[in-house]
């Protein structure tokens, strides 16, 4: 992949630099560098706001056909403008799932009438979406979803439960995989993809208290929801292929902002950690030194499987990015509460919330385990690209 940027892409650059520059000092300054990891629940309606502001300036769908909405932008100039939102402390996205899982699928698997209905309302940030996947004995066994769907008339009724839900209890909509044929073998042909409205009776969203005493995780109980019998994105027990093409948009331009974020936090870390004098200590210095070099290799990590996510391959190199930037984050985390030393084990006062070194360390234990545990894609790595036997099925 060629990198080295046109004058088109550096004016490009300059453009979005600017524009996130001067938002985020002037009115939406308060909501600089909040709502990251461990930080999501914070500041909300700033950030639906912020959400909305980006909408009207062009900066949401930014990857999405001009026809579409969108502004058709190469995969060089996504990439520039991922690493200007983390450079300039952009403030974690509450439309991401949107923008970046829920927009693509149904440009590339939808019908007409339902780009024309859900595009628009993602790109002008007005309304929210969340996923609704795992269930309690469906996490990395996605096939193994039991939530249920009937057809009455025109509409799909809804029985069953989902876990791990972010933001569904500010969501306007939720992508619901379910099962709609209970006898077909293998089961993943049993399932359906629906567009579910989350306001209505039948919807019980009980929020899930984390290790950091926030709950933007969520379980969502359906007890007689509906939803239009229109709204099944592909086709009637062909939703697995959907779903599928739903987490390959996962993995975009977006991986080159993350390794911005992470490169932040490290920033932080060495903050502190020159503070208080541990730079001195040659454990922590040499830590330290590992982390920017593991940072580096992240980014050519992301660099290399670019190509590929542009042509929408799935491939295992993707898998290994996940493992490797999974691991990396939760190592920042120990290394900011391991440089405050005792300090880090105690909150300094009243409400007693978590710093920014606790939040970090608590909530990285996840990184691990959601969107594919590390012992899944150690499973994907070790089958598709080395050719290893298939773990035994129990």
């Amino acid at each position: 992949m060629d990198l080295r940027l046109s004058a088109a892409d550096e004016a490009f650059r300059a453009e979005a630099r600017d524009w996130l520059t001067t938002k985020l000092a002037g009115e939406y300054a308060d909501i600089r560098g909040r709502g990251g990891p461990g930080d999501e629940h914070s500041l909300f309606p700033e950030r639906l706001a912020w959400e909305q502001e980006l909408g009207r300036a062009g900066w949401v769908g930014i990857s999405w056909p001009t026809e579409y909405g969108g502004r058709g932008l190469s995969l060089v100039q996504q990439v520039i403008f991922y690493e200007e939102y983390a450079r300039a402390g952009g403030p974690g996205r509450v439309g991401h799932i949107g923008e970046g899982l829920l927009g693509p699928t149904v440009i590339h698997y939808g019908t007409e009438a339902q780009r024309r209905r859900f595009l628009p309302p993602i790109l002008a940030g007005t309304e929210v979406w969340c996923q609704g996947y795992s269930e309690p004995n469906a996490g990395s066994d996605l096939a193994n979803v039991a939530t249920r769907a009937t057809l009455d008339g025109d509409e799909w009724v809804i029985e069953g439960q989902k876990v791990w839900t972010s933001l569904a209890h500010s969501s306007d909509w939720c992508f619901v995989l379910c099962r709609t044929d209970r006898d077909v073998v293998p089961k993943h042909r049993g399932l359906t993809y629906l567009l579910v409205p989350m306001d209505q009776p039948g919807i019980e969203i009980r929020p899930i208290v984390q290790v950091t005493g926030t709950s933007e995780f969520n379980e969502v109980f359906f007890t007689g929801a509906r939803a239009s019998a229109d709204h099944v994105v592909g086709e009637v027990n062909g939703g697995w292929k959907v779903a599928m093409g739903t987490l390959a948009f996962e993995r975009g331009a977006s991986t080159l902002g993350q390794q911005l974020t992470f490169e932040n936090e490290l920033g932080e870390v060495l903050a502190a950690a020159r503070e208080r004098g541990a730079t001195h200590d040659p454990v922590l210095r040499q830590r330290i030194t590992d982390i920017w070099i593991s940072l580096r290799i992240m980014r050519y990590n992301a660099l290399r499987s670019m190509p590929s996510l542009e042509r929408g391959d799935i491939t295992p190199l993707t898998s290994t990015h996940k493992l490797y930037w999974a691991s990396l984050h939760r190592a920042i985390g120990e290394l900011a509460v391991d440089v405050l030393g005792p300090d880090g084990l105690v909150c300094d006062a009243g409400p007693y919330e978590l710093s920014f070194a606790q939040r970090t360390f608590l909530f990285t234990r996840s990184d691990t385990i959601y969107g594919g545990s590390n012992q899944v894609q150690r499973n994907i790595i070790g089958e598709r690209a080395l050719g290893l036997p298939p773990e035994p099925k129990v």
